[in-house]
């Protein structure tokens, strides 16, 4: 259970439209997002860190490669 403080001003207002927003799903919801996009930015800095480790290949590589496959090696 997470409680959240508002400003009677802010309650109020949300009230207003109690009947037409599920508050408690719209913060659920909004809670969900933000975790995913949390996780997404964890997930792109640790792949760099990743990256940042592996030495590039020489030039030529890619294409001795694709020759490589359409030898049939």
């Amino acid at each position: 259970m997470v409680s959240v403080k508002v400003s009677k001003e802010l309650k109020s207002r949300m009230e207003e439209y109690r009947e037409l927003v599920d508050w408690p799903s719209e913060i659920r919801e909004f809670i969900k997002k933000r975790i995913r996009e949390l996780e997404r930015q964890r997930a792109v800095e640790e792949a760099a860190k990743i990256l940042e480790k592996v030495k590039p290949s020489p030039p030529g590589t890619a294409a001795k490669l694709v020759r490589m496959d359409r030898e049939g090696y």
